[in-house]
């Protein structure tokens, strides 16, 4: 596993961080908004987004004085093809039982 897999399996790992992403993908947002949200402190909020962008999974572009974060899909990609092994695996599997069945009615 890449270290990019293990930084972005770490940021999914907290349920906060999920939620963050899930609201970042429906809009970008700043760290005001976002504390807005939760019942924790700017600093905590701001410590999940670190963690988010050190996985890659947001971007965050400074505006004037305010922080905008957006979500990145690209950031998603290790992840997706990490879990991408396990559907083939998996696939390979039913269609082996699949094969096997079909034999055993014969």
């Amino acid at each position: 596993m890449t270290d990019q897999t293990q930084y972005a399996f770490r940021a999914l790992a907290d349920p906060t961080r999920r939620d963050i992403v899930r609201m970042l993908a429906a809009d970008e947002m700043t760290i005001a908004q976002l504390t807005e949200r939760f019942d924790m402190t700017r600093a905590a909020v701001k410590k999940h987004l670190t963690v988010l962008s050190d996985g890659g999974l947001i971007t965050v572009e400074p505006r004037g004085r305010e922080r905008v974060n957006r979500l990145n899909p690209q950031g998603m990609e290790p992840v997706l093809d990490w879990f991408s092994y396990f559907d083939q695996f998996w696939d390979d599997r039913l269609a082996d039982l699949k094969e096997a069945i079909e034999r055993k009615k014969k």
